[in-house]
């Protein structure tokens, strides 16, 4: 049986392009609504780093963030924002085990 498959992404902008780097991934939201297997791909602002930018991803399995991970859209994002990004992504895999939404 498959497993859920989360993500959590921080993404760090150069200094005072937050907004610049939030807008550059827009594309990518307004993709994901359509994407099968992507349950949940929400974007957040840090609250105290004027920098950083937040993704929760929650997919219905391995394949479902591979497909994501590998789309045509994520492509075009990632040459998009090579010039806002103050940092290499930090991304962090986990699987849920319980909980309210999950």
């Amino acid at each position: 049986m498959s497993q859920q498959v989360a993500m959590i992404a921080k993404l760090v902008a150069r200094d005072g392009q937050r907004a610049e780097l939030a807008a550059a991934l827009q594309p990518m939201l307004e993709h994901v609504e359509s994407e099968p297997g992507t349950l949940q791909y929400v974007l957040h602002e840090d609250a105290q780093d004027a920098n950083a930018l937040w993704f929760y991803e929650l997919y219905t399995d391995d394949a479902a963030l591979g497909a994501h991970g590998s789309s045509d859209a994520m492509k075009a994002m990632g040459a998009s924002l090579g010039g806002l990004l103050g940092a290499a992504p930090e991304l962090h895999m986990l699987r849920p085990v319980g909980g309210k939404g999950s």
